[in-house]
C-alpha cells in the first residue's frame, strides 16, 4: 500500500499539469476578447499564448521521459549487476579480472555472460554470448548463469555440467516461445574451462572463440580445435568428453572473450586485432591488461562497438609446481568434426 500511495501523488501530477495547460489555452480562447479579434496584434497575442502553453506541455513531457529512461537505466543496472555479480580479484591462486561493454548507448545489459566458480574439481569458468544484445538477452543469460553456478558443485564432469547448460537453455525457451514465436532462432554460444590443481586444462566448446593464451611474449590460441555447436538450434552428441589443453604455469594467462572483441571494425572496415593488443599488454596484470584492451577497442571502434564485448582474464599466480612432461603451450586436441555458428 505504501508504494502506491507513493506513486498516485505522481500520476496525479503527470497527467494533471498538462490538462491544466490545455485548460489554460482553451479558456483563453473561448473566453479572452483578444482571442476574438482578427487584427495582427490580436493574432500575435494567441501565436504566443498558444507557444508559451506548447513548449510548456513540450517540456513536460520530456522531463517524464528522461525520468522514466532514467529509472529503466537503475533496474537494468541492477539487474546486470545481478546476473553479471562482480568476481573477486583472486579465486585459488589464480588472478581474476573482467568486465563487459554493451553494444547498447547507455545501456549496462548485454548478451555476454562469464563466471568463475572454485570447486573441489578444480576452477571452473564460462564464457558465453547470446544471439543479440540489450534487455532482450537478459532471460536466457540468466538461466545459463544459473544452472552453471549450480551444476559447477554437483557434476564432477564437465561434460556434465554443459548437459546441464543444455536443459536450462531449452526450458528458457520452451518458456518464451509460448509469447515470442520467433524465440526458435535463438541460440548461445559457451565456451566452458576446469583449471585443476596442477594447472592442467580442460575445456568445451559450443560455438565460442578460443581463448589467447599468454605465455611470455607469445599470444596463442588455447588450441585450435573444431568447437560444437551453439546451444540451441542443434542437440549435444550423446558423448561430451572434455578436451585437454595442456597446461597453464604460474605466470602464464588466459583471456576469454567473445566474438564482439574480433568483430569490432574501425570507420574502414578494418577488423580489430584482439592478439596484438594482447602483446602490447602482456606483462600487466589482469586488471591493467584489461583496461588496456578495452582502451584500444574503444579508440578502434570511436567508442561505438556494434556488438556486445566482454572479457575475462585468468592469470596463473599459484607457487611453481611443475609437473613432469608439463607444457606451457595448448598440445594438440582431437578436433569435434561438428560445424562453426558465429553469432
Amino acid at each position: 500500500m505504501i508504494r502506491i500511495r507513493g506513486r498516485v501523488p505522481r500520476r496525479v501530477l503527470a497527467l494533471g499539469l498538462p490538462t491544466a495547460w490545455g485548460a489554460v489555452a482553451i479558456t483563453y480562447k473561448m473566453t479572452c476578447p483578444l482571442a476574438q479579434q482578427t487584427g495582427f496584434e490580436a493574432r500575435l497575442a494567441t501565436s504566443a499564448v498558444f507557444f508559451a502553453v506548447g513548449t510548456g506541455l513540450i517540456l513536460h513531457v520530456r522531463k517524464a521521459l528522461v525520468r522514466e529512461l532514467r529509472q529503466i537505466r537503475q533496474v537494468a543496472g541492477a539487474a546486470q549487476s545481478a546476473l553479471l555479480r562482480p568476481l573477486p580479484p583472486r579465486i585459488d591462486g589464480l588472478d581474476i579480472a573482467a568486465a563487459q561493454l554493451s553494444a547498447d548507448r547507455g545501456a549496462s545489459v548485454g548478451g555476454d555472460l562469464y563466471e568463475v566458480v572454485a570447486t573441489e574439481h578444480g576452477v571452473r569458468a564460462v564464457m558465453g554470448d547470446v544471439r543479440g544484445h540489450g534487455l532482450a538477452a537478459i532471460g536466457t543469460a540468466a538461466a545459463v548463469l544459473g544452472s552453471f553456478r549450480e551444476a559447477v558443485h554437483d557434476e564432477a564432469e564437465l561434460g556434465c555440467v554443459l548437459r546441464r547448460l543444455e536443459r536450462a537453455h531449452a526450458r528458457h525457451l520452451r518458456e518464451r516461445a509460448r509469447t515470442e514465436p520467433s524465440v526458435a532462432e535463438e541460440f548461445v554460444t559457451v565456451l566452458l574451462l576446469e583449471i585443476r590443481e596442477d594447472g592442467a586444462v580442460y575445456a568445451l566448446n559450443c560455438g565460442h572463440p578460443w581463448p589467447y593464451l599468454l605465455s611470455g611474449p607469445r599470444v596463442d590460441p588455447l588450441t585450435r580445435a573444431d568447437p560444437l555447436p551453439p546451444l540451441g538450434p542443434f542437440p549435444l552428441p550423446p558423448h561430451l568428453p572434455a578436451l585437454p589443453c595442456g597446461h597453464l604455469l604460474p605466470g602464464e594467462t588466459l583471456v576469454l572473450h567473445t566474438d564482439g572483441a574480433e568483430d569490432a571494425r574501425d570507420a574502414n572496415g578494418r577488423f580489430f586485432s584482439l592478439p596484438a593488443a594482447l602483446k602490447k599488454a602482456v606483462d600487466q596484470v589482469p586488471q591493467a591488461l584489461l583496461g588496456s584492451v578495452f582502451t584500444a577497442l574503444l579508440r578502434h571502434t570511436t567508442g561505438t562497438p556494434q556488438d556486445d564485448i566482454a572479457l575475462l582474464v585468468l592469470r596463473n599466480d599459484r607457487q611453481p609446481k611443475r609437473p613432469s612432461g608439463a607444457r606451457g603451450t595448448a598440445r594438440p586436441a582431437t578436433s569435434h568434426p561438428q560445424p562453426t555458428t558465429h553469432l
